[in-house]
């Protein structure tokens, strides 16, 4: 029997532009095709860090050619917009890999929200980039207009920097479940998910925030009850001492140890750490869970054992 799996892709599986995606999303497919002829139950989450941004950039342009015509468009928006082309492109390419290969399951995108708590400490400090470089002058502009909160980006300019919260929950869990237990292959919690939280009533209210793609996909394995999380990344294996002559790569760790490599700064923030903070939490949530930090092309001999890095309690 198959495992339930939760698959987090990296954003170098997806390209940069839009003609960049379509050959991506080909290689991606046949990769992870490759999981579902082993009899693997799959749910993709996937980055959306360029898509967003120039989503963002796009409507920022629309607003700046023509002011009255054109209103700004809301962050929790332009995430949205990123969920419904990322997952059609992502579904239309498994949906032919799958037929070629004589498999006859569905494939659907679920436009995800994701609840957030509006009291979190990363909404009292912004820092995540988004969107294009801007000038001083017009970065102020933003801030003034707009209410923005931006930053100086190391000595490229100044871009707009918003909060990274933790999800709390995933509003349309039980639509993912739903199509999980009937066969179906789901793309959800794209970029994340579109970061809302609880007003009045039942009111669910956009967030300017972007929530770290890693994290919510932890969330999701736990909510569906996964058997294991695998989080895809631009190396095979996780390191410490990265890059430096004595680089030591890792084929296991339990959470214990890699909560010590985490206090000793050998994960890069943005970067590997996020990875390795979820692996450890999803492998803590439940007896028998396993993480699993790999390149795409090594997913399915990193479930058997022969690469990557596993992460266990």
């Amino acid at each position: 029997m198959g495992k339930r799996i939760v698959l987090a892709l990296g954003g170098n599986a997806l390209g940069k532009n839009l003609p960049e995606q379509m050959k991506a999303v080909k290689k991606t497919a046949s990769a992870i095709v490759d999981l579902i002829e082993e009899g693997d139950e799959l749910v993709i989450v996937h980055g959306n860090g360029p898509q967003v941004g120039m989503i963002q950039d796009a409507m920022t342009e629309l607003v700046r050619s023509d002011p009255v015509s054109h209103i700004p468009c809301p962050l929790s928006v332009c995430v949205a917009m990123s969920q419904g082309y990322i997952g059609y492109d992502l579904q239309n390419a498994l949906r032919e890999e799958m037929l070629d290969r004589g498999i006859g399951k569905g494939v659907a995108t679920v436009l995800t929200q994701v609840e957030v708590d509006p009291e979190d400490p990363a909404f009292a400090k912004p820092t995540k980039p988004i969107g294009s470089f801007m000038t001083k002058d017009e970065a102020m502009r933003m801030v003034e207009e707009r209410q923005y909160d931006v930053m100086e980006d190391a000595g490229r300019g100044w871009r707009r920097v918003v909060a990274s919260p933790q999800p709390v929950s995933i509003v349309e869990i039980d639509t993912i479940r739903s199509l999980v237990e009937t066969d179906h292959i789901v793309v959800a919690c794209g970029g994340g998910g579109i970061p809302v939280f609880k007003t009045g009533g039942h009111h669910l209210k956009g967030a300017a925030a972007v929530i770290d793609k890693d994290f919510a996909a932890e969330r999701l394995a736990e909510e569906v009850d996964a058997d294991t999380l695998i989080i895809l990344t631009a190396v095979e294996k996780a390191a410490i001492h990265f890059g430096k002559p004595d680089q030591k790569n890792l084929d296991s760790l339990t959470v214990e140890e890699a909560q010590h490599y985490c206090e000793e700064g050998e994960f890069a923030p943005g970067s590997m750490l996020p990875k390795v903070q979820a692996c450890m939490k999803f492998a803590a949530s439940k007896p028998g869970r396993t993480a699993l930090i790999t390149l795409l092309e090594k997913a399915r001999d990193g479930i058997s054992g022969k690469t990557g890095t596993r992460i266990t309690a």
